[in-house]
């Protein structure tokens, strides 16, 4: 029997805490606290050597459920579609007119947090409707 192991999505980045902090937003996650000794993020940060500032940030689900997100500094831009993308769960259960006003009100609590809407995908005779978006950092994802 195969054991289900606990996953950690990683984002290429040019701004990890920034982009970490946007998906908090996004999904209810936390920033895990500062180390030991540290009051808070920016306190640790001070104490690294300039190369090593602002490399990464991590923020998790608070129930433990959703996996970690990671974030690393790069130094090329995102440049094509994703290969792989996440989807915010907003129309769950949600069918026909009611989903698609589920959807967009996400989409619109989300705008306001600098996403960009990419496309709307109304439903048709296979599919319910769903939305793709872009993060703070171009990076696509759907509401569906």
């Amino acid at each position: 029997m195969v054991s289900v192991k606990k996953v950690q999505v990683t984002f290429d980045c040019a701004k990890p805490e920034r982009l970490a902090r946007f998906w908090c937003e996004v999904l209810g996650y936390v920033v895990p606290s500062p180390p030991e000794g540290f009051a808070t993020w920016d306190d640790y940060t001070r104490t690294l050597p300039p190369e090593q500032q602002d490399t990464s940030f991590v923020c998790s689900d608070p129930t433990g459920v959703g996996p970690r997100l990671y974030f690393q500094r790069v130094p090329e831009g995102k440049v094509v579609k994703n290969r792989v993308h996440l989807c915010v769960r907003a129309g769950t259960g949600l069918v026909g007119d009611e989903r698609l006003a589920a959807l967009q009100a996400e989409r619109t609590r989300l705008e306001a947090l600098g996403a960009v809407c990419e496309r709307v995908m109304l439903a048709d005779e296979e599919n319910e409707s769903c939305i793709v978006m872009q993060d703070i950092e171009g990076n696509e994802f759907c509401l569906d």
